[in-house]
């Protein structure tokens, strides 16, 4: 079958380096540039046309050679991009090394980790520290959140820093982010020194309210324990899961896609298909998780500076947690780790990185008939791929969920901690955020995602449309519209990367069709689609010309639509870490001056969506999970229902009914039972007293 994995035992073209690729990588480059910090060993993807080619016939056209992309900062803070080809004989061979200037490659985990280390010993630190009320004896309870600087024209990007953000702990349990500090270190990488610190005008000491904890001691504490009126919830499959991996390509309910990872997307989805009563049909060449921003709105110095790019500034890849079994993924779970190298040039392995599980979804579809009673109900289930990272104080949940009908459903849930600052008690916040706890000011922000869709609907060349549902023009009396009832779904052609920008509009249901034109469904007539439905968008609310706005180019608007090309991966740039906006990068340049066409060719969509968070008290010390979400959904697609042949969990028909319920389908759960002591059977249909089938 196309696409699927030889009995050679290669690796799939799309897997992540191997540990020995990574090990092959960082060696062939060390041989010849000597000792270097590695911040990049990974995948480089295959380019698309030989992709594509050997998926169609793996049997006999060339396979794709594996490449190593490298990212490699050397002694004086030179930064190298690099490709390094592994299957060159004798050895790998680096076939591409080139020196890049005034960029900054992201950050590893490494960089971020020492930032702490460093403050607690610098005197500078030691004397704020001093001034808001911490003795120094007390600096093993001072912590910080290292962030990349962001930008600030005063250091410009020559230097490598960070900005740490500045917290205690007066017990070791504590919450830290119920006492953060009011100044804000600079930390210089090539130096290891702390090289500067910003001191707000108006100085706020450390906070001296008790603690407000979320773990089980203070919860026993503050609140008098655990409610205790929850009975185990237990989610079984006797027989097993219903999806088959072979590799890292996934079976499930007509769908087959291959599982990526990388340091940066995280999960990344390639070559997805749905077999459509036989015909295998391709839906899109690769999904993932781009990029995202998330923008603080307190307007003072520093805090301009607080607009983390979480992917591109330090990558979900990298921030990927070891999911735990019954904790972070529940029911019959199967994982795949993930392998990275480290900054010095060893490995190291993410267990779990990926989790991938099934769920109940509730009603597939029902229908009863009042004239007698007939009834069909089935139950879906959804297919989860899962990973979860932690960006400093926030945790994102990335699910990639998909449906029996042919849906794909990407899901981001945040949690995590409310990122702080300190205040005065009774100041004022201006609006600007919220006091959530005593001397706790949590600052209004979004979280902003760049979804990069490269489609595939029934073929490469696809065209975007915009369909907004619009009331006829016709007026109310005309002979068109007399009754003045007549609505329909206006659809616009997005020809040009320039008329491709467009932004949501919640009062025409607005919806994107990535359609192609020439593959006609059969009864509505109109072009085999998958429509992007997402009400979560909200604009980017920096204004124009802001800092953040120059540097976050693809959160402009809601969709933009680009042609295809290899290397046009990341929206924000290649290197983000401490860019300035001036040009921007990514996909303001992708789409230059907006006349290149996007009409029926090979396209990728853009999709910004996410939320406003005005914070308050019920988030804090911990944050409930909040959900957003998406669809992609096919329109025009299938020929009817493509989930008709999902067995159903009850049936009977008029027929069956008069025959007094003779060859009614009963597949219902069996495990099933009453939670209460009610005369209600609970069945969906009993016999009554005339012996005929009746439902309750």
């Amino acid at each position: 079958m196309p696409g699927s994995v030889e009995a050679s035992g290669l690796p799939h073209p799309f897997d992540p380096l191997s540990l020995s690729e990574i090990e092959t990588a960082i060696s062939v480059v060390r041989k010849a540039h000597g000792d270097v910090f590695f911040n990049v060993v990974a995948l480089h993807e295959p380019r698309k046309a030989e992709m594509t080619a050997w998926l169609a016939s793996v049997d006999t056209a060339p396979r794709p050679k594996r490449v190593a992309d490298i990212v490699v900062i050397a002694p004086g803070g030179k930064v190298y991009d690099g490709l390094v080809s592994l299957e060159e004989q004798p050895e790998a061979q680096i076939t591409k090394w080139e020196l890049v200037s005034g960029v900054q490659p992201i950050i590893t985990m490494e960089e971020l980790q020492i930032v702490e280390h460093v403050c607690r010993k610098d005197p500078k630190v030691i004397e704020q520290c001093r001034i808001s009320g911490i003795p120094p004896e007390d600096m093993d309870k001072v912590y910080c959140d290292p962030w990349t600087i962001g930008y600030d024209e005063r250091h410009g990007n020559t230097a490598r820093l960070q900005q740490a953000l500045m917290y205690y702990r007066p017990e070791k349990d504590n919450c830290q982010y119920t006492y953060p500090l009011d100044f804000c270190p600079i930390y210089d990488a090539e130096k290891q020194a702390i090289v500067d610190i910003d001191i707000p005008k108006i100085r706020r000491p450390l906070s001296k309210a008790p603690p407000l904890d979320y773990h089980p001691a203070a919860i026993e504490k503050q609140q008098g324990g655990y409610r205790n009126d929850l009975k185990p919830l237990n989610i079984t499959q006797p027989e097993g899961v219903s999806f088959r991996m072979t590799g890292r390509e996934l079976e499930w309910q007509s769908w087959k896609f291959h599982i990526g990872f990388n340091y940066r997307e995280g999960i990344v989805l390639n070559n997805i298909t749905y077999n459509d009563k036989g015909r295998v049909r391709p839906v899109f060449y690769r999904l993932s998780l781009a990029e995202m921003v998330v923008p603080y709105g307190n307007p003072e110095h520093p805090h301009q500076r607080k607009h983390a790019f979480d992917l591109g500034e330090y990558g979900a890849g990298y921030m990927t947690n070891s999911l735990s079994l019954g904790c972070d993924c529940k029911g019959s779970i199967h994982y795949i780790d993930a392998h990275f190298h480290t900054r010095a040039g060893g490995v190291r392995t993410i267990k779990n990185a990926i989790c991938i599980h099934e769920e109940d979804a509730g009603i597939l579809y029902k229908h009863s008939d009042f004239r007698d009673d007939s009834v069909i109900v089935t139950r879906a289930r959804k297919l989860v791929v899962q990973q979860i990272f932690t960006a400093a104080n926030y945790e994102y949940i990335c699910q990639w969920v998909f449906h029996q009908d042919g849906t794909i459903q990407p899901e981001i849930k945040l949690t995590g901690i409310l990122n702080t600052y300190v205040m005065d008690p009774d100041e004022d916040t201006q609006g600007w955020g919220t006091q959530v706890y005593t001397g706790v000011n949590a600052h209004n922000h979004q979280h902003l995602f760049c979804l990069r869709i490269d489609p595939n609907i029934d073929g490469p060349n696809n065209t975007v449309f915009v369909s907004d549902a619009a009331p006829s023009d016709a007026p109310v009396g005309s002979p068109e519209n007399y009754y003045g009832n007549a609505f329909y779904a206006k659809r616009t052609k997005l020809a040009t990367t320039g008329e491709s920008m467009t932004d949501y509009n919640g009062a025409t249901s607005r919806t994107w069709e990535i359609a192609n034109t020439s593959k006609l469904n059969p009864y509505s007539k109109k072009p085999a689609s998958y429509k992007l439905i997402s009400r979560e968008v909200p604009p980017l609310l920096p204004k124009p010309g802001s800092l953040v706005w120059k540097r976050a180019g693809f959160a402009r608007h809601a969709v933009h639509v680009t042609k295809y090309s290899d290397d046009q991966l990341w929206p924000a740039g290649r290197h983000v870490p401490q860019t300035s906006g001036e040009p921007s990068e990514g996909l303001p340049e992708w789409i230059g001056d907006g006349t290149e066409s996007i009409e029926d060719t090979d396209i990728v969509l853009w999709h910004t969506f996410g939320v406003v968070h005005i914070p308050s008290p019920e988030d804090f010390p911990v944050m409930p999970v909040e959900p957003i979400t998406l669809l992609l959904k096919p329109r025009n697609f299938f020929s009817s229902n493509p989930v008709l042949n999902v067995p159903p969990s009850y049936c009977s028909t008029p027929s069956q009914i008069l025959a007094q319920g003779q060859g009614v389908h009963d597949a219902a759960d069996k495990m099933s039972k009453l939670a209460s002591f009610g005369d209600s059977d609970g069945s969906c249909c009993a016999e009554d007293k005339n012996g005929g089938a009746q439902r309750r």
